[in-house]
């Protein structure tokens, strides 16, 4: 029909629209790229690549900035970590408005952490076995990346906690993935032997800072971890599945168990 309008092609993604905006207003967001931008952090996710995943879907000052306003947020973050906002964001989805800064997305994501750890009854003066909140949620950080599934993170947590109160190394290779940037992978000799804070063969103890963003089944595995004696774990089938044990000698049985599964 002659004067119709142009078909309106919209590009898929999010849009802000202002209430009250008039037709002319919706038509001529709706015909443009959309003006909101989508974050997704999910569990097991590095502030470092968050960082990136906001720098991609926005630009990269922002992600720069993102950073940058990072380790200012985390000297008044009220479980005091050590100078580092790991950790302390809650995983989630998150609507980057054409208006919002970097500092309000961030405080977006802790305020999301917040609300999960309250839903969890976890506090900035929760203890455990004599750790505090910080080291707690640091412990629930490696449950997230050692445990991966759900089935195998309450034990994990144990054995940390076993480990811990024996003084011995934990000697989790997710820890000394972190400090290389890595997410998962071979942990080379090469990697066992640099010393760095988060090499946790050559360190006894937890890393100073959380390696990942937390899911609630980590974080609820270290506060209600079952009891029990085990110091070691390895993976040993296709599904993920980790096995338990006291001993080296068990241990090296489930490593032979994994290898005959053709696992590891």
């Amino acid at each position: 029909m002659r004067g119709s309008p142009p078909i309106l092609r919209v590009v898929p993604g999010s849009y802000e629209l202002k209430q009250g905006s008039s037709f002319s207003q919706v038509r001529s967001i709706l015909g443009a790229v959309p003006n909101v931008h989508v974050v997704v952090v999910n569990p097991g996710l590095t502030l470092h690549e968050v960082a990136l995943n906001v720098a991609q879907d926005t630009n990269n000052a922002f992600g720069v900035k993102f950073l940058a306003d990072a380790t200012a947020a985390a000297a008044t973050n009220a479980y005091h970590p050590n100078g580092s906002l790991e950790g302390l964001i809650g995983p989630g989805q998150y609507l980057i408005s054409s208006k919002e800064s970097p500092a309000q997305l961030l405080k977006a994501m802790e305020r999301s952490f917040d609300r999960e750890a309250t839903r969890a009854g976890f506090t900035p003066s929760t203890s455990i076995s004599g750790l505090n909140a910080y080291q707690l949620l640091t412990a629930a950080s490696i449950v997230e990346k050692e445990g991966y599934y759900a089935f195998n993170m309450p034990k994990v947590a144990r054995v940390i906690f076993n480990r811990l109160a024996k003084g011995s190394a934990l000697q989790m290779d997710a820890t000394v993935l972190y400090y290389f940037q890595q997410d998962g992978g071979t942990v080379t000799h090469t990697m066992l032997q640099t010393p760095t804070p988060y090499n946790t063969y050559l360190n006894a103890g937890l890393t100073p800072t959380p390696i990942c963003t937390v899911s609630s089944t980590a974080l609820d595995a270290v506060l209600h971890a079952p009891p029990g004696p085990w110091l070691y774990f390895t993976v040993v089938d296709k599904k993920g599945t980790e096995a338990f044990s006291t001993t080296f000698a068990q241990q090296l049985a489930n490593e032979r168990l994994a290898a005959s599964r053709g696992v590891g």
